[in-house]
């Protein structure tokens, strides 16, 4: 993102600027932003239900008329990864990062110090839970102070057990549909899954944003850590070493009798551009997001940053570059996935998806039942 700025102030007539935030402390600092002046010009979201509350707001530009004009812009990408900020049939979005869908990240020399291989079913998964907890190390790192990073296990465990349609028709209509069987079952599944001792004692006091459980897998302290593929440029800048040598990943395991695809997976299709709708620089701002997303210049500093491009050419362009495999697998993934369904607290609106995580963070701490839970959660408007 720097190189392109400095790339579009250097070639053309405006001057742009990159200010950057953690997660959450830009979460916050949008929702404030967007409608007054200090609004930005351009801003990063991801799509679905935190993109359309801007819209109904009035405050995103449509790209339409921009991508008319260059349609190879819009052929570029994967329809799939589009569709997520594309609203009442309208594109008011770009992707601008990597596909992100969710894995397990595993320490390969951990893993062979106890004998052990990846799992590929759910009771492999818990035989390893066991197994590293007898040799002192925490099974699986979780930064449990952000409730997003649980709400990972909600959303595999409720598409392994009753398939992608349970969470659809959750983000169509709310409600009841909050209240259905495999809902509850899935949230047991994540409340037996922290009491079993997955993830440890501590798990409540350790933060993703400063990178505390990557940091937890890449010095053997946890054996597995469950994340966006955004973890891996992550450890080649932290961990360089540990990732090049003993970085492992595999998919969200199947469980026995399931509704969902073994390929099924959640996560974010992407991160997407947007323009303000009342940018005093709007036409610079469109400019920059559509001569930009889908440039090779752009599109190469994603690959040598560690990510895995949304465009439909990506697999030629990932071939001899650096983290072929684990980019060329990250590719094979998206592109073969039954299903790619978006992280549920980007799917509906900001005030559900605060009560969402908030919920889910009693839920693991074993505060609140799997049935309180969802009868909560049905109440949400």
């Amino acid at each position: 993102m720097k190189a392109s700025v400095d790339r579009f102030s250097k070639d053309g007539d405006t001057k742009a600027t990159l200010s950057t935030y953690i997660n959450d402390a830009y979460k916050q600092k949008i929702q404030v932003a967007m409608g007054s002046p200090n609004a930005p010009d351009v801003f990063y979201n991801w799509g679905g239900g935190n993109l359309d509350q801007f819209v109904k707001a009035g405050q995103v530009e449509s790209l339409d008329a921009a991508l008319a004009k260059k349609p190879e812009v819009k052929d570029a990408f994967l329809p799939s990864v589009l569709e997520t900020a594309n609203l009442d049939g309208k594109q008011y979005g770009l992707p601008m990062t990597g596909t992100q869908p969710v894995i397990f990240f595993y320490n390969k020399a951990v893993f062979a110090a106890a004998g052990a291989q990846p799992p590929t079913t759910y009771d492999d998964l818990l035989k390893l839970v066991d197994l590293f907890k007898s040799k002192k190390v925490t099974p699986i790192a979780l930064p449990g102070s952000q409730g997003w990073t649980e709400l990972m296990y909600a959303e595999y465990f409720l598409d392994r057990i009753g398939g992608p349609e349970k969470w659809e028709a959750i983000a169509k209509s709310g409600g009841a549909a909050w209240q259905d069987p495999a809902v509850v079952q899935a949230l047991q599944y994540c409340q037996d899954l922290a009491k079993k001792g997955a993830f440890g004692t501590n798990f409540a006091s350790i933060n993703y944003d400063n990178a505390g459980a990557g940091k937890l897998l890449a010095t053997g302290k946890s054996a597995m850590f469950l994340m966006g593929t955004w973890e891996y440029p992550t450890q080649l800048t932290n961990n360089p070493a540990f990732a090049k040598k003993d970085l492992g990943w595999f998919q969200f395991p199947s469980l026995p009798g399931g509704k969902g695809e073994p390929g099924n997976l959640v996560g974010n299709p992407s991160n997407y551009f947007s323009v303000n709708a009342s940018s005093k620089n709007k036409e610079a701002a469109v400019d920059y997001v559509v001569d930009t997303v889908s440039s090779d210049a752009y599109i190469d500093d994603l690959i040598k940053s560690g990510a895995v491009p949304a465009t439909k050419n990506a697999e030629s362009k990932l071939a001899g570059k650096p983290n072929a495999e684990f980019n060329g697998d990250v590719f094979k993934m998206v592109s073969t996935a039954p299903s790619f369904a978006q992280s549920w607290d980007q799917a509906v609106a900001p005030d559900i998806a605060k009560r969402l995580l908030d919920n889910l963070q009693k839920l693991f701490l074993q505060k609140i039942t799997p049935k309180a839970f969802v009868d909560d959660m049905a109440q949400a408007k």
